[in-house]
């Protein structure tokens, strides 16, 4: 991600953020009432995100199934890429085969994230269905890929970006309108 000593502009407060995690989990709830699917994040926030979805829901659903996915050695730029992603690792706890599986990120934008989450995760099974949940969609896709579930939309324009700062590791909730060196 392009650094900035601007921390942007300010497009989602946390009462936004907690009302988004709310809605993502009422539309799951509504697609899913009579099962439970297990959630996958992507690290890191897509991590944090199913984590709360997951707590939104199982008041109704009980404890829902829950992994995470290190997507690095699985990126189509790792050749371009100035430094060595931190590798965390991947843990999925669960049978992938057979599984209905909501996969979480923060930000949907050229689907590339997802297209390497979704690499990864057939490596541990043949799911029965994958569905997408997103914090934020901010539109100019370059692969065909579309949320399930997106709590907010923001398109933004070739010179910004989005940066999502979430309480876990930020210290804060927050989604800013950014704008690249």
């Amino acid at each position: 991600m392009p650094t900035t000593t601007d921390p942007g502009q300010l497009l989602f407060g946390d009462r936004d953020i907690a009302l988004a995690v709310q809605r993502l989990a009422g539309e799951i709830l509504a697609r899913h009432p009579n099962d439970t699917p297990a959630f996958v994040g992507i690290e890191r926030r897509g991590v944090f995100l199913a984590r709360r979805v997951a707590a939104e829901l199982s008041r109704h659903k009980g404890e829902i199934p829950f992994g995470s996915l290190d997507i690095s050695l699985y990126r189509d730029d790792l050749d371009g890429l100035k430094k060595v992603p931190e590798l965390r690792g991947s843990h999925i706890p669960f049978d992938v085969d057979g599984a209905s599986i909501v996969l979480f990120d923060d930000v949907l934008f050229t689907g590339r994230t997802i297209r390497a989450a979704l690499e990864e995760l057939l490596d541990f099974g043949r799911a029965a269905r994958i569905e997408l949940a997103t914090l934020i969609d901010r539109g100019n896709r370059e692969l065909p890929i579309q949320a399930d579930y997106a709590a907010l939309t923001h398109e933004t324009r070739p010179n910004e970006y989005i940066r999502v700062r979430m309480t876990e590791q930020d210290q804060e909730d927050g989604i800013y309108l950014c704008r690249k060196d």
